[in-house]
Formats: C-alpha cells, structure tokens, sequence
C-alpha cells in the first residue's frame, strides 16, 4: 500500500475542493493514483451531487462575456437555493468561467454545455463536484449569445452585483462608428437594465400583441364616454404611448437631458463621428425571473451553506 503523506491530501484538496477526510480516503482506494483519486471524488460528487437535484435553485446570479473585438457577447443565468451562495467567491467564478465556455464554443443549450470541456473533464462532471462541494443544487437555467452584424458591436452591462445582466448589439455604418458608441452602447445597457423593456422596437412587437392594446384602449375609452367616431382617431396615440413604456427604442433614455429617446441618444452618438447607428437586438436576465423562491432569512441561508 502506498504511503499517504499530508502533501499528497493536500494536494489532492486544492485540486478538487473535496474535504480532507474524503481526500485521504480517495487516496488510499487509488493506492496513491492521484489520477485515480480524482475519479473517485468525482464519482462520489456524482451521487452527492444527486440528492440535491431536486431541491429549490432560484437564486444565483446572471453573467456576460463579451469577446475583445466586440463582435460576440454571452450571457448565462446560473441559478443555486441561497443568496449566501451566490455571493461566495467560488461560485462566482464558476459563473464567470461557464459564460467564457459558452461563448468560446458557440453553445447556446445545456445539453450542449454539459459536454464542453471544462477543467480536467466535462461541464456537467465539473457541475457535479461543485455540487458536492458547495452543498447545494446547482442549475444552469437559460443562456443567450447575440453576434454583432458585419459592421456592429456589442456591449453589456451586470448591476446589483450579478442579479441583472444585458447584452445590446448595435448596427453602424462604418468601423469608426461603431468605437465611438461603445460606451453609449454600455449606457443603454445599463438603461435596459433598469427599466426591462419587453421588445427592441414597435416593429418587433407581435401583432397580436398590438391587437391586444388596440382592444384595452378601446375598452378604455368607450367606458370614458367618448365618441366613437373618433375613437379610432384616438388609439393611434394610444399605442404610442404603449411602445413608449415597452419597446427599447422608444423609451425615454434614462441619462438623457432632453427627453430624447434610447434610439435618439444612440444616433447622436454616433452623429459625432459623422456616422449612424441603431439597435438591432438585446437580451436582458433577472435572476430568478418566474421562479418561486425559498422564504429563508440569512441565518437560514447560513445554516444551509454549511451544511
């Protein structure tokens, strides 16, 4: 039998992040293997890791990965149970890195993350043995990657420490444009971020969304007594003032000092290079977004993370 030495779990440890007792263990089964001692740690993570699966992950946090040339970003929401996780170094990292696997190999659902290397194996080995680790389920809940087109860029935004995150992709006229709205183009992130428009533009707003508001403003209107004769003179109106509150471009800009709209700032960006640019598409993540979430106060969290 080989000798086990305290390096050796050690070093054992810092590879895995499985705990001291478990390290030993795993080394002596592998007769010193550190290989094989992975293995088993992993195999072990495995049915930890299985027991958790089925319990409640609606916290988390949402992050973006936006390549150098600002052609291509990602976004990747990773839920787990407690906000105390959440805010751990450790998870945090494993966010920021799953998001560069996503990006890097152009993966756009789980199945398909779930073979992508990552680490010393695969991401679903890698989510497992954190799994066991942490001592909460982990689950990767929904991913975006948006490509800027030929003359384009893209940016983004993370507020409230990982809770929101938004990509935006911008069409310019020239590659000069495009460098001269890179920071407006964060701005309206950061926009997006804070007032969650539903669509881009009223051009993208699904018709029988229209119809809806057509059929509302009606209703409202005939129970006001007016007309109607005229109604149909006054829901055009209507409807503006509705893409006003859900359509990216048409919202007042936040950071704006004259009222201008999100597609108005953009354009005047860009109009100071002499060039043109406009929105072309975004995605916006909340953590926990339609999920029901666990009523645990910080002392419960605590407790649920040292488990």
């Amino acid at each position: 039998m080989a000798n086990i030495t305290a390096a050796m779990v050690k070093a054992l440890r810092e590879k895995t992040g499985a705990g001291m007792m478990d390290c030993k263990k795993a080394l002596v089964e592998a007769n010193g293997d550190e290989e094989k001692a992975i293995e088993i740690l992993r195999k072990k993570g495995l049915s930890k890791a299985a027991k958790k699966a089925d319990r409640n992950a609606a916290e988390g946090r949402v992050e973006i990965y936006i390549t150098p040339d600002y052609k291509k970003g990602s976004i990747v929401e990773v839920n787990c149970e407690t906000d105390f996780v959440a805010k751990t170094d450790e998870f945090v990292e494993f966010v920021s890195e799953t998001v560069k696997v996503i990006n890097t190999n152009d993966i756009n659902d789980v199945e398909s993350l779930n073979k992508a290397p990552f680490g010393e194996g695969t991401f679903e080995e890698e989510l497992k043995v954190k799994i066991a680790k942490i001592g909460e389920n982990i689950v990767v809940r929904r991913m975006a990657t948006i490509k800027a087109p030929e003359n384009g860029i893209v940016n983004g935004y993370i507020h409230a420490g990982g809770k929101v995150g938004v990509l935006v992709a911008a069409a310019c006229d020239k590659p000069e444009t495009c460098e001269a709205i890179k920071d407006t183009l964060r701005d309206i992130a950061m926009h997006i971020a804070a007032m969650k428009p539903q669509y881009l533009s009223p051009e993208s707003v699904p018709a029988d969304v229209i119809e809806k508001e057509k059929e509302i403003a009606k209703a409202q209107l005939l129970k006001e007594g007016k007309p109607e004769n005229i109604i149909d003179k006054i829901i055009p109106g209507k409807i503006k003032k509705v893409f006003q509150e859900i359509c990216a471009t048409e919202q007042e800009y936040v950071k704006a000092e004259n009222k201008e709209t999100v597609a108005e700032a953009l354009e005047k960006a860009a109009k100071k290079v002499g060039g043109s640019a406009k929105l072309v598409d975004f995605v916006r993540f909340e953590v926990g977004e339609g999920l029901v979430k666990n009523a645990c106060s910080m002392a419960d969290e605590v407790a649920a993370a040292l488990k």
